[in-house]
């Protein structure tokens, strides 16, 4: 027996059944008084998704990340835990890899530590077959699934994004408008975040009339040398680009590495924008234009959300957080 069988049999949200168990006065006596009825009816007792009762809660909450020296999971780690600790939470960390095996086995770790939420830092934690996600699913039934800039529809499942589809489709839209028309795109992983750019990219040539090339489009691996390599070889293949949109900083990086290498101006020979303005972004020579994919904004909304759940407040299911272009010396804009 659990909070969704309460919700189903009454006829209410999850979060209304938890604004009834946390006492929250925003609930009608007539609604409060029908789940009361039916938690009676069907011998419910109140877990750990019972917070504002104080049962069964450790103030502990789960993160799992894929990769922590990934300097994008890692300030997001960081934002978390510090947003948390801010409220009286605790936290526990798991790096998973990549692997779905993994990913389970760890989800399950802090099931059974009774954390009180876990949040999922990252996209690659949505996979493409539904069936692989219901682990997730499941699990919501008992406590909330909280997600950063990965989306999975299901109750009691909250997903703060970037807006990475307009994000790379602005940043290709000023590139083609400062005179770029062979643009490379460069990206890490088909990931949710991942889909999403690599569409805002294919979209902005479409509005333009531009040909979208399957040879102007390559994945490569998250490495700054891997990125230079790549586009060498590119280049002393034939194909000629004037732009590079990268789907992370440190490809952007190894354009810029090989921009030197073959003595190519920046920006005026080769415009080049990389993604999440991280530190990389101020490290090259010239300093990288970069998406800002705002983390601290998502790591702090997402834990925000958190605290409304547990208090039982109407919060979204889903938010969303606009990027912005951090303009700096490998654009001509």
């Amino acid at each position: 027996m659990n909070i969704y069988d309460v919700s189903s049999q009454a006829g209410v949200s999850i979060a209304t059944v938890s604004r009834v168990l946390n006492g929250n006065p925003n609930v009608s006596e007539k609604t409060r008084s029908r789940v009361l009825a039916v938690m009676e009816e069907l011998g419910y007792t109140p877990n750990v998704f019972a917070r504002g009762l104080g049962l069964g809660t450790i103030r502990t909450v789960g993160i799992m990340c894929s990769d922590s020296s990934d300097p994008y999971l890692a300030h997001a780690i960081y934002y978390l835990e510090r947003e948390l600790r801010s409220n009286g939470y605790d936290a526990i960390l798991c790096c998973t890899g990549s692997l779905l095996d993994i990913k389970r086995q760890y989800f399950d770790l802090l099931r059974s530590k009774k954390v009180d939420a876990i949040i999922l830092a990252g996209s690659k934690f949505i996979e493409m077959r539904a069936k692989d996600n219901s682990y997730i699913i499941d699990a919501s039934q008992e406590i909330p699934i909280l997600l950063i800039n990965g989306y999975l529809e299901g109750d009691n499942i909250y997903s703060t994004l970037c807006d990475d589809h307009m994000a790379t489709y602005q940043a290709t839209d000023q590139l083609i408008a400062s005179g770029c028309r062979d643009i490379l795109y460069l990206f890490t992983s088909v990931s949710y975040s991942g889909a999403n750019k690599l569409e805002g990219y294919r979209d902005a040539l479409t509005a333009h009339g531009l040909e979208i090339r399957s040879e102007y489009i390559h994945q490569c691996k998250k490495d700054i040398l891997s990125a230079r390599d790549l586009l060498l070889r590119l280049h002393h293949s034939g194909l000629i680009f004037d732009a590079v949109l990268a789907s992370d900083d440190q490809l952007a990086v190894g354009a810029v590495k090989y921009a030197h290498a073959e003595s190519r101006a920046i920006p005026d020979d080769l415009s080049i924008i990389g993604y999440n303005n991280s530190s990389y972004a101020i490290c090259t020579d010239p300093e990288l234009t970069s998406i800002d994919s705002k983390v601290e904004a998502l790591c702090t909304t997402a834990v925000n959300t958190l605290m409304g759940v547990f208090n039982g407040s109407n919060v979204p299911s889903r938010t969303t957080i606009a990027a912005d272009l951090i303009k700096r010396a490998t654009t001509k804009f």
